[in-house]
């Protein structure tokens, strides 16, 4: 869009800003977000607790605490604490012996220690024994953390996992463990489309949520494409 300005100028034509008006515009209205998060949503459909598993362990995606809390104070969950939820159903169900976190350390949050460390911590607080938990090795996006589980799998002698992550990260992430010689069966968790919902003249409001929605998803489907090209 921002190339497309800059057309507009150095050409000094107006139909390259026209254009950019319309990627705006398409950009901002839910009919296509939605469409876009829907394509990778129904990738991998939700699934029942039960019918997960059986697996040697359950790996939760990182990204889901938000800035560092003191003690006594409620954590502070980002909108992906859904990956903290299924894990934590997943081995108290006993689809898995094991719960994994992965050792995420994003230094803008301010945190002493690894998230998988704090979350080791938040899951034992919700009644999941200190030995069923392990945390991988220092990672920073989702391909150090296929292969940190890799590296994991490997020196505990496990094979299969549940992988856990938000449904429109799910794609890359299944491509990505699978990749790094992992066999996964996927449990996506928060969706956000409802399907069954008839389209309606809102969908065409630009909004800067639908923006959102729409960058995401572009984010996830370059991402998906770039490893499958180039890596």
């Amino acid at each position: 869009m921002c190339g497309l300005i800059l057309l507009a100028v150095v050409l000094k034509e107006r139909w390259p800003a026209i254009a950019a008006l319309a990627v705006l515009y398409l950009s901002s209205i839910s009919f296509v977000s939605d469409r876009l998060s829907g394509w990778l949503e129904s990738r991998y459909p939700a699934m029942p607790v039960a019918a997960a598993g059986p697996a040697d362990a359950i790996v939760v995606l990182g990204g889901i605490l938000g800035p560092a809390t003191r003690d006594g104070e409620v954590p502070n969950w980002s909108d992906t604490v859904e990956r903290f939820e299924a894990g934590v159903a997943l081995v108290q169900a006993g689809r898995a012996p094991r719960l994994v976190f992965t050792g995420a350390r994003r230094e803008w949050l301010e945190r002493e220690t690894t998230e998988g460390e704090e979350l080791r911590r938040l899951a034992i607080a919700r009644g999941v024994p200190a030995e069923k938990i392990l945390v991988t090795r220092f990672i920073d996006n989702t391909v150090t953390e296929a292969a940190a589980v890799a590296e994991l799998m490997k020196a505990d002698g496990q094979r299969r996992i549940i992988l856990v992550t938000t449904s429109w990260h799910m794609p890359r992430a299944v491509y990505l463990f699978r990749r790094a010689g992992i066999d996964c069966q996927p449990f996506p968790v928060d969706f956000h489309l409802d399907r069954t919902r008839e389209v309606k003249l809102k969908d065409f409001i630009p909004s800067a949520g639908a923006w959102q929605g729409t960058e995401t998803a572009l984010r996830e489907l370059y991402g998906y494409a770039f490893y499958r090209i180039f890596r």
